[in-house]
């Protein structure tokens, strides 16, 4: 049998056994006995069930044990009396073991709820209201009762008195924590003791009965106290109830108003008040009852006042890190504003989003614990620090420090990586310092600083008033490039790229040209990075793939092998970051019928540097047979690493190794290695930004084969596939560095 399933089988037992003991001949030996049996066992179920479960409070249970011992102790004296001595057990020395087990019980029953002072109000009013009620209609009609010994009396009273004091406590218990089955089970057995005794005082001061017909609730009584020691919950600690006082429910609101109104109700009752006695109990009751009630309602307003404090401090701060929430920072600037103009410092933190989508949100909580814990660190005692969302921080500086204390010190704090996960992980910051009289001001100001020191890569940054009029021009060339791309305004140019000794185009280069109707050709080197920055790169670069690819079936159809062999297009970061990228490139690849092997993908070193999702792409790309070139080689942040880790088929040495590349020195040594490096790992090197024959000519003597630039000509929409010619003074330097895309 199993410990959870005892108390169900005692319970079965129990209830049939009681059920039987009624069927034996009233007062017989037999009967007895059995009614003693019950008691007995009931003691000895109590100690089994401390031994199965072992409560963490044992105490009381012995208590409870020894109180239904005294119990039938108190039976079998009854019996002697009655039986063997033939004396009147009424009134004798049985009940003093009777009435010795309600202290043990009412102990027991302490001991469960004295840890606990909440509730106690409650349980004081249900005390009173049913002892008013005791007293009124059971303890005062028997002790005035004229025809009974004072003797008997006084017994007939103390025990519905001593079963009030028993639910009261129960009541407690009920009120301070949430009830279990085993607390449940003590009620019903208290509750159940209660209407046998009562019933057995009054029908015993008012007939000549015995009261045998009240013995089914004492038995069910035995059986429930030691059912609730067998239930497997008497050992759980009991689970505080739900605190009460700071959501007042339907049955909380009819006990303060019930027991409120319990006392004046009793006035009205015929003959409830008639006596002085009774009169006095009614008037002690009642100012009992108000005062208990007035302090039930002070402490609820203390409770509702702190909780509402507690949800206050929890509303102004973060949830993960502990620091002060946006709202709060926003708060304690519209407080400071008065005092003179506000300095704020706006952090953000660069490279953390890869953090969470590589390693996980876990990784990247714990992250952002331990940079906040920093950030607090390095602030002085005066700033104000706050998480204003996500991965971006607010700092309000006092007087007493400067801008570039509170920067350098921050952006010490954070230099070193964090352990996270079991990588070792460094995030970036940038912060942006700004000073204005509003909040609303000088936290935009000092928000887009921060942009401005992230773009360009310092540890932080001033504002000042160009940076809204580029943010102003910025916003303005957004709203047009939607409108220009719907319009038509784009237009993509290619540019040759050259096999030498014979000069053949062998492949073209997508770059992309903005037309304005009003303001002429702007440069990409102004659009590329408001289009990267408003995400409108994403569709502005499939539909440059798409164009490039058309462009691209269309010569090799229309000039067969004179065609190049492949068509290179720039893909910016963003269009790497997103797992349908692959899958977009295969579909147009499939509606122009243009083969895998024609297309070459350029990419930076800084669009796959974060490696994650980016790298993942270009994999795909491989796996479907588009080639992968490296653009800008050498400028990156670790372009030999990145060889290791991503596909990569062609590397196009930068321009800037390509200038002086006729000179004696690191240039001439870097554009040989490059080579080196190339060959060596079975790749295809391109060298951009030839503009003159004698760096062609050093190039090729290097081992360079692919060479592109204003040398062998400018982008254009519809290219020359001859045999390449210098352009001479034909080139365009107009366009020189300024290969955005």
């Amino acid at each position: 049998m199993r410990r959870s399933t005892v108390w169900g089988w005692w319970v079965a037992v129990g209830v049939t056994a009681t059920a039987g003991q009624l069927t034996l001949p009233n007062g017989s030996l037999a009967a007895n006995l059995y009614y003693n049996a019950i008691g007995l066992l009931s003691a000895v179920a109590i100690l089994v069930g401390i031994r199965l479960h072992r409560p963490r409070r044992p105490a009381a249970w012995y208590l409870f044990s020894a109180g239904q011992a005294a119990s039938a102790i108190g039976d079998l004296l009854w019996e002697y009396l009655s039986y063997v001595a033939h004396q009147d057990p009424d009134a004798s020395v049985a009940d003093v073991f009777y009435l010795g087990s309600y202290p043990l019980l009412a102990t027991g029953l302490w001991l469960l709820v004295r840890s606990r002072k909440e509730g106690l109000a409650d349980a004081a009013m249900a005390g009173i209201g049913l002892g008013l009620v005791f007293w009124i209609f059971v303890l005062h009609p028997v002790a005035a009762e004229s025809g009974s010994p004072p003797l008997l009396r006084i017994v007939a009273t103390a025990y519905p008195a001593a079963d009030a004091l028993l639910l009261a406590l129960l009541a407690r218990l009920f009120t301070t924590r949430g009830p279990t089955v085993s607390t449940r089970l003590l009620g019903a057995a208290a509750l159940l003791l209660l209407v046998a005794d009562v019933g057995y005082s009054v029908v015993s001061l008012h007939s000549d009965t015995d009261g045998h017909q009240f013995n089914f609730g004492w038995l069910l009584s035995y059986v429930l106290w030691a059912a609730a020691a067998l239930h497997p919950s008497m050992a759980r600690p009991a689970q505080p109830a739900a605190p009460r006082a700071a959501r007042v429910g339907r049955a909380q609101l009819a006990l303060l108003a019930g027991c409120a109104l319990l006392s004046p109700a009793m006035l009205f009752l015929p003959g409830a008040g008639d006596s002085a006695v009774d009169r006095f109990a009614i008037g002690a009751s009642s100012a009992a009852l108000f005062l208990l009630v007035a302090a039930r309602m002070v402490g609820l307003m203390r409770q509702v006042q702190g909780q509402a404090a507690a949800l206050q401090e929890i509303a102004a701060h973060d949830d993960l890190t502990g620091l002060p929430n946006r709202r709060h920072f926003e708060q304690a600037l519209a407080e400071a504003a008065g005092a003179g103009p506000l300095r704020v410092a706006f952090l953000g933190l660069g490279g953390f989003k890869s953090i969470n989508d590589e390693l996980g949100r876990p990784v990247g909580d714990r992250v952002l614990i331990v940079l906040a814990r920093r950030i607090g660190q390095a602030a002085s005692d005066g700033v104000l620090v706050a998480r204003l969302g996500g991965d971006e921080f607010g700092l309000l500086l006092p007087a007493a420090v400067t801008d570039e204390q509170i920067a350098r010190r921050v952006a010490a704090a954070l230099s070193a990586p964090v352990e996270a996960g079991g990588h070792e992980l460094l995030a970036r910051a940038s912060l942006g310092l700004a000073q204005a009289a509003g909040p609303v001001e000088a936290l935009r100001r000092a928000e887009a600083a921060m942009h401005a020191a992230k773009e360009t890569g310092e540890p932080y940054r001033h504002w000042s008033p160009a940076l809204d009029e580029r943010a102003g021009e910025h916003a303005r060339l957004g709203a047009e490039l939607q409108a220009a791309l719907q319009a038509g305004h784009f237009v993509v140019v290619y540019q040759p790229i050259v096999a030498l000794p014979g000069g053949r185009v062998a492949a073209v280069e997508a770059l992309v040209r903005w037309r304005h109707p009003q303001r002429g050709l702007i440069s990409p080197a102004q659009f590329i990075p408001v289009a990267e920055q408003s995400g409108l790169i994403v569709e502005l670069g499939a539909w440059i793939l798409r164009t490039a690819c058309e462009q691209m079936a269309g010569w090799r159809a229309e000039l067969g092998p004179a065609a190049p062999d492949r068509v290179s297009v720039n893909v910016s970061a963003r269009q790497l970051a997103r797992p349908q990228f692959p899958g977009a490139v295969a579909d147009i690849l499939r509606d122009t019928g243009l083969p895998p092997r024609c297309l070459t993908v350029e990419v930076t070193e800084t669009a796959v540097f974060g490696g994650g999702q980016a790298v993942q792409a270009l994999h795909q790309l491989r796996a479907l047979g588009v080639r992968i070139a490296l653009d800008d080689f050498g400028t990156g942040h670790s372009s030999l690493g990145l060889l290791q880790t991503v596909p990569v088929d062609v590397l196009k040495v930068d321009k800037s190794f390509v200038d002086r590349v006729t000179e004696a020195g690191r240039h001439a040594v870097i554009a040989r290695a490059l080579i080196q490096v190339s060959d060596g790992l079975g790749l295809t090197a391109v060298a951009e930004g030839v503009e003159t024959a004698e760096q062609a000519e050093a190039l090729y003597d290097l081992g360079y084969r692919l060479l592109q630039g204003y040398l062998y000509g400018r982008p254009s929409a519809a290219p020359d596939f001859g045999a390449a010619r210098p352009p001479g003074s034909d080139a365009d330097p107009s366009y020189a560095g300024h290969r955005t895309f």
